[in-house]
Protein backbone atom coordinates (compact mmCIF):
# COMPACT_ATOMS: atom_id res chain seq x y z
CA UNK A 1 0.00 0.00 0.00
CA UNK A 2 2.86 2.33 0.85
CA UNK A 3 4.45 1.74 -2.57
CA UNK A 4 1.14 2.08 -4.39
CA UNK A 5 0.21 5.41 -2.81
CA UNK A 6 3.70 6.93 -2.68
CA UNK A 7 4.92 5.80 -6.07
CA UNK A 8 2.34 4.32 -8.43
CA UNK A 9 -0.45 6.77 -7.56
CA UNK A 10 1.51 9.66 -6.06
CA UNK A 11 0.23 12.17 -8.61
CA UNK A 12 -3.41 11.13 -8.37
CA UNK A 13 -4.31 9.59 -5.01
CA UNK A 14 -7.50 7.55 -4.90
CA UNK A 15 -10.55 8.67 -2.95
CA UNK A 16 -10.73 5.38 -1.13
CA UNK A 17 -8.47 2.46 -0.20
CA UNK A 18 -10.11 -0.96 0.03
CA UNK A 19 -8.34 -3.91 1.59
CA UNK A 20 -9.70 -7.45 1.44
CA UNK A 21 -11.96 -9.27 1.23
CA UNK A 22 -10.03 -11.30 3.79
CA UNK A 23 -11.16 -14.90 4.20
CA UNK A 24 -11.54 -15.09 7.95
CA UNK A 25 -12.53 -12.76 10.73
CA UNK A 26 -10.67 -9.68 11.85
CA UNK A 27 -12.52 -9.25 15.12
CA UNK A 28 -11.27 -7.80 18.39
CA UNK A 29 -7.52 -8.19 18.92
CA UNK A 30 -7.19 -9.79 15.46
CA UNK A 31 -6.79 -6.28 14.04
CA UNK A 32 -3.33 -6.07 15.63
CA UNK A 33 -2.10 -9.02 13.53
CA UNK A 34 -4.08 -8.53 10.36
CA UNK A 35 -2.42 -7.79 7.05
CA UNK A 36 -5.82 -6.75 5.72
CA UNK A 37 -6.22 -4.13 8.44
CA UNK A 38 -2.54 -3.13 8.11
CA UNK A 39 -2.96 -2.34 4.40
CA UNK A 40 -6.00 -0.20 5.16
CA UNK A 41 -4.13 1.41 8.05
CA UNK A 42 -1.30 2.40 5.70
CA UNK A 43 -3.83 4.05 3.40
CA UNK A 44 -5.24 5.87 6.42
CA UNK A 45 -1.74 6.99 7.51
CA UNK A 46 -1.21 8.40 4.03
CA UNK A 47 -4.41 10.44 4.18
CA UNK A 48 -6.83 8.30 2.17
CA UNK A 49 -10.12 7.07 3.65
CA UNK A 50 -9.62 3.33 4.05
CA UNK A 51 -11.80 0.29 4.68
CA UNK A 52 -10.75 -3.27 5.57
CA UNK A 53 -13.26 -5.99 4.63
CA UNK A 54 -13.29 -9.51 6.08
CA UNK A 55 -15.59 -12.45 5.49
CA UNK A 56 -16.01 -14.34 8.74
CA UNK A 57 -15.55 -17.67 6.95
CA UNK A 58 -14.60 -18.88 3.49
CA UNK A 59 -17.81 -19.54 1.58
CA UNK A 60 -20.04 -16.57 0.74
CA UNK A 61 -17.59 -14.23 -1.02
CA UNK A 62 -20.25 -13.13 -3.52
CA UNK A 63 -22.43 -11.86 -0.67
CA UNK A 64 -19.44 -10.16 0.97
CA UNK A 65 -18.53 -8.52 -2.35
CA UNK A 66 -22.05 -7.10 -2.66
CA UNK A 67 -21.86 -5.76 0.89
CA UNK A 68 -18.46 -4.20 0.14
CA UNK A 69 -19.89 -2.62 -3.00
CA UNK A 70 -22.78 -1.15 -1.00
CA UNK A 71 -20.33 0.49 1.42
CA UNK A 72 -18.25 1.88 -1.45
CA UNK A 73 -21.37 3.27 -3.14
CA UNK A 74 -22.50 4.80 0.17
CA UNK A 75 -19.08 6.44 0.57
CA UNK A 76 -19.17 7.79 -2.99
CA UNK A 77 -22.64 9.25 -2.42
CA UNK A 78 -21.87 10.57 1.08
CA UNK A 79 -18.31 10.38 2.32
CA UNK A 80 -17.57 8.51 5.54
CA UNK A 81 -18.25 11.17 8.22
CA UNK A 82 -15.09 10.56 10.23
CA UNK A 83 -11.39 10.40 9.59
CA UNK A 84 -11.20 6.83 10.84
CA UNK A 85 -10.10 3.56 9.38
CA UNK A 86 -13.14 1.27 9.06
CA UNK A 87 -12.98 -2.44 9.86
CA UNK A 88 -15.95 -4.31 8.40
CA UNK A 89 -16.65 -7.98 9.20
CA UNK A 90 -19.33 -9.78 7.21
CA UNK A 91 -20.90 -13.01 8.51
CA UNK A 92 -20.43 -16.01 6.19
CA UNK A 93 -24.06 -16.18 5.03
CA UNK A 94 -25.97 -15.72 1.79
CA UNK A 95 -26.96 -12.10 1.19
CA UNK A 96 -30.63 -12.75 1.99
CA UNK A 97 -29.67 -14.12 5.43
CA UNK A 98 -27.44 -11.25 6.49
CA UNK A 99 -28.75 -9.00 9.21
CA UNK A 100 -28.48 -5.25 9.28
CA UNK A 101 -25.33 -3.24 9.97
CA UNK A 102 -24.14 -2.73 13.53
CA UNK A 103 -21.65 -0.01 14.40
CA UNK A 104 -19.49 -1.74 16.99
CA UNK A 105 -16.44 -1.55 19.20
CA UNK A 106 -13.67 -4.13 19.20
CA UNK A 107 -14.19 -7.08 21.48
CA UNK A 108 -11.29 -9.05 22.93
CA UNK A 109 -10.01 -12.62 23.03
CA UNK A 110 -8.17 -14.64 25.64
CA UNK A 111 -4.57 -15.40 24.73
CA UNK A 112 -4.09 -17.57 21.65
CA UNK A 113 -3.41 -21.24 22.17
CA UNK A 114 0.14 -22.61 22.10
CA UNK A 115 2.27 -22.72 18.97
CA UNK A 116 2.10 -25.87 16.86
CA UNK A 117 5.54 -27.35 16.15
CA UNK A 118 6.04 -29.47 13.04
CA UNK A 119 8.85 -30.32 10.67
CA UNK A 120 9.18 -29.29 7.06
CA UNK A 121 10.10 -31.91 4.41
CA UNK A 122 13.82 -31.29 5.10
CA UNK A 123 13.46 -32.00 8.81
CA UNK A 124 13.66 -28.37 9.98
CA UNK A 125 11.39 -27.25 12.77
CA UNK A 126 8.57 -24.95 11.72
CA UNK A 127 6.00 -23.30 13.93
CA UNK A 128 2.39 -22.38 13.25
CA UNK A 129 0.28 -20.02 15.27
CA UNK A 130 -2.15 -21.97 17.39
CA UNK A 131 -5.88 -21.39 17.17
CA UNK A 132 -7.07 -17.97 18.33
CA UNK A 133 -8.18 -17.68 21.93
CA UNK A 134 -11.82 -17.81 22.92
CA UNK A 135 -13.79 -14.59 23.10
CA UNK A 136 -13.22 -12.76 26.36
CA UNK A 137 -15.18 -9.56 25.73
CA UNK A 138 -17.91 -10.47 23.27
CA UNK A 139 -20.93 -8.79 24.78
CA UNK A 140 -23.53 -6.60 23.16
CA UNK A 141 -21.99 -3.73 21.24
CA UNK A 142 -18.88 -5.66 20.22
CA UNK A 143 -17.90 -6.84 16.78
CA UNK A 144 -18.01 -10.45 18.05
CA UNK A 145 -21.61 -10.06 19.22
CA UNK A 146 -22.79 -8.47 15.98
CA UNK A 147 -21.30 -11.19 13.76
CA UNK A 148 -22.51 -13.96 16.09
CA UNK A 149 -26.02 -12.56 15.59
CA UNK A 150 -25.70 -12.44 11.80
CA UNK A 151 -25.13 -8.69 11.58
CA UNK A 152 -22.47 -6.90 9.55
CA UNK A 153 -20.02 -5.28 11.96
CA UNK A 154 -18.45 -1.92 11.16
CA UNK A 155 -15.89 -0.71 13.67
CA UNK A 156 -14.25 2.71 13.31
CA UNK A 157 -10.62 2.35 14.36
CA UNK A 158 -8.15 4.94 15.54
CA UNK A 159 -4.44 4.38 15.21
CA UNK A 160 -3.23 6.14 18.36
CA UNK A 161 -2.67 3.32 20.87
CA UNK A 162 -1.51 5.71 23.59
CA UNK A 163 -3.06 5.01 27.00
CA UNK A 164 -3.77 8.72 27.55
CA UNK A 165 -5.27 8.15 31.02
CA UNK A 166 -1.93 6.67 32.16
CA UNK A 167 0.32 9.56 31.18
CA UNK A 168 -0.01 11.42 34.52
CA UNK A 169 0.69 8.29 36.57
CA UNK A 170 3.69 7.46 34.38
CA UNK A 171 5.07 11.00 34.76
CA UNK A 172 4.77 10.69 38.54
CA UNK A 173 6.41 7.23 38.47
CA UNK A 174 9.30 8.36 36.25
CA UNK A 175 9.95 11.39 38.46
CA UNK A 176 9.88 9.25 41.63
CA UNK A 177 6.76 10.95 43.01
CA UNK A 178 4.82 7.65 43.01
Amino acid sequence: MHFALNELMKDDLPDLVLSGINHGANLGDDVLYSGTVAAAMEGHFLGVQSIAFSLVGKTHFAAAALVARQFVERHLATRVPTNRLLNINIPDKPLAQLGDVAVTRLGARHHAEAMIKQQDPRGHDIYWLGPPGKEQDAGEGTDFYAVEHGRISITPLQVDLTAHESIGAMERWVSGRE
